[in-house]
């Protein structure tokens, strides 16, 4: 059995109005629905856990039933930052083989890009979903710029992630001792890489876009127009 974590726990508001920018609405459907209604038609993914504001977790499976979404077994409260967010929805997993973890703000991730980086981890233990940097991509420190850094070796990294279960888990367990070194954990996969485990890139499209700012509502509406 595979399972998903989708991550939707922050509570920003930054794009205007009371409602953190998950549930504002694309098109008329909110950003979180549409986000797992990507996993309830992909093949590789058999549950999902939701983690969500501690707010808005009364309810949500009633609303996630409105919008005929079987897949999802759980919904729980985050965290303070993302990483522990993931860590309690990992924690509320008993058994899995693979588990994805994606942002709740990543509404465009296609059912077939799911399926191909969730393959990809059941072969190599690890993999993740990265696209191109369209831009020239500059090193720069205290305002200075100090070098032109080669875009054919650079990806971002979108999500989901995708691990075998074991992996995420001896991954999320030395989280304490990386934030006591004062690192931002700001993907799962910088955990991983610190076990030495090898992620596969499994390239995406850039379509792929986290929904953070009003510019983006608006390159959303864009692309369901499309």
């Amino acid at each position: 059995m595979n399972v998903a974590i989708v991550v939707a726990a922050g509570k920003g508001t930054r794009l205007g109005g009371n409602r953190p920018k998950q549930f504002l609405e694309l098109d008329g459907i909110p950003v979180i629905i549409r986000t797992l209604r990507q996993f309830e038609r992909c093949r590789e993914v058999d549950e999902v856990v939701a983690v969500l504001p501690a707010e808005e977790t009364a309810g949500f499976q009633s609303l996630a039933q409105q919008f005929g979404l079987r897949k999802l077994v759980r919904v729980i409260a985050g965290g303070e930052t993302r990483a522990r967010s993931v860590q309690r929805g990992l924690a509320s997993i008993d058994e899995a083989e693979i588990v994805a973890v994606h942002d709740g703000v990543r509404p465009f991730v296609t059912p077939e890009e799911i399926d191909e980086v969730v393959a990809a981890a059941r072969t190599s233990g690890a993999a993740i979903l990265v696209a191109p940097f369209a831009d020239t991509i500059k090193d720069i420190k205290e305002g200075r710029v100090i070098g032109t850094l080669p875009r054919i070796n650079l990806r971002r990294a979108l999500t989901p992630q995708c691990f075998r279960f074991d992996v995420l888990k001896r991954a999320y367990d030395q989280l304490g001792e990386v934030e006591a070194e004062g690192i931002q954990v700001t993907d799962d996969s910088l955990l991983v890489e610190r076990l030495g485990v090898n992620i596969q890139a499994v390239e995406g499209s850039a379509r792929n876009i986290k929904i953070t700012r009003e510019e983006d509502l608006a390159l959303g509406e864009a692309i369901l127009s499309l």
